[in-house]
């Protein structure tokens, strides 16, 4: 009798959860953390209509947010104040017709991505080729045909890592006017050929397009826009470097340039002297970005996970 009424009594506050949480335009339900617990075992209180399985299935597959941050873990620690999102399994099978690209968070007011290396940010000579741009207006589209999306700034097409656009002209508008003050780090992982001596230190120079796409660097103004690269170096053997390098300055090849200044091209970067290609792509991810966001004027971070396949050609 007594477990009866435990279980009434949970059902009771189950369902007082779910009339206060309803899945918003996005298809994310948000429930609030009221006490100590672990990931998997808040999950099952909260989503009731779903076996145990499809509930560690939703855990798994990604669609589970802990206070905006993605978490597979079944253990993630909770505390009382934190947020749970979920996503639907509507719009996260929307979500994985997109190739090439996978959204690390989408708002009002911008989406946030992880490119991967060979995708086009914008279009190019090919109308048809398949871009970020264009898969993320005909996603945007899929809930409202009006819905638009709007470059913010680009990634090489072989570079990978974090981007961002924006849902409206004004917040577009808005992060470029102001994008050094409003960026507040940016920061991208090399690959670089042979083994960088130096733990840390910092890059300069002044940086001029050709008639080509290629940069000239030089050490004397020549012209060309100021260019500064802070470095770490993070993990190293005597072919290949892992740094760290965090931009102060945003210019166009502005690592790869600096890098092939000190001796240690990127790997698989032809233009600007590597001699390897070991991974069979240019050794350039965005990592981090840290901005004020557009709408709620609040720090976030946005980050994406070193490839595997650096990490292989250091250890």
């Amino acid at each position: 009798m007594k477990k009866n009424r435990h279980n009434q009594s949970r059902k009771r506050t189950n369902k007082r959860r779910k009339s206060t949480t309803q899945p918003n335009k996005r298809g994310v339900t948000n429930y609030n953390v009221e006490e100590k617990t672990t990931l998997l075992p808040f999950l099952l209180s909260v989503i009731t209509n779903k076996s145990r399985n499809s509930v560690k299935s939703i855990l798994t597959r990604g669609q589970v947010t802990v206070d905006g941050e993605e978490t597979t873990k079944h253990n993630h620690p909770l505390e009382p104040g934190q947020t749970v999102g979920v996503l639907s399994n509507k719009e996260s099978k929307k979500r994985s017709e997109l190739a090439g690209l996978t959204i690390l968070h989408e708002d009002r007011d911008i989406i946030v991505i992880n490119k991967e290396a060979g995708l086009l940010s914008v279009a190019a000579d090919d109308p048809t080729e398949p871009t970020a741009y264009n898969q993320l207006s005909d996603y945007v589209k899929k809930e409202n045909p009006d819905n638009k999306i709007f470059v913010v700034h680009r990634l090489d097409r072989d570079t990978s890592g974090v981007m961002l656009y924006a849902k409206s002209e004004d917040i577009q508008q808005a992060l470029q006017k102001d994008w050094k003050n409003t960026v507040k780090e940016r920061i991208y992982t090399a690959l670089a050929e042979g083994s960088v001596s130096q733990d840390q230190g910092s890059l300069s120079s002044w940086l001029k397009e050709s008639k080509g796409i290629r940069m000239y660097s030089n050490q004397e103004d020549n012209g060309g826009k100021h260019a500064v690269t802070h470095y770490r170096k993070v993990l190293g053997n005597e072919n290949y470097s892992l740094l760290e390098m965090e931009l102060e300055t945003g210019r166009k090849h502005q690592i790869r340039a600096h890098l092939k200044d000190i001796g240690h091209p990127i790997a698989g970067d032809k233009l600007y002297g590597a001699e390897t290609n070991p991974i069979k792509r240019l050794g350039l991810h965005a990592t981090t970005l840290v901005l004020v966001h557009p709408g709620t004027n609040k720090l976030v971070r946005y980050t994406s996970e070193v490839p595997g396949s650096f990490l292989k050609r250091v250890k």
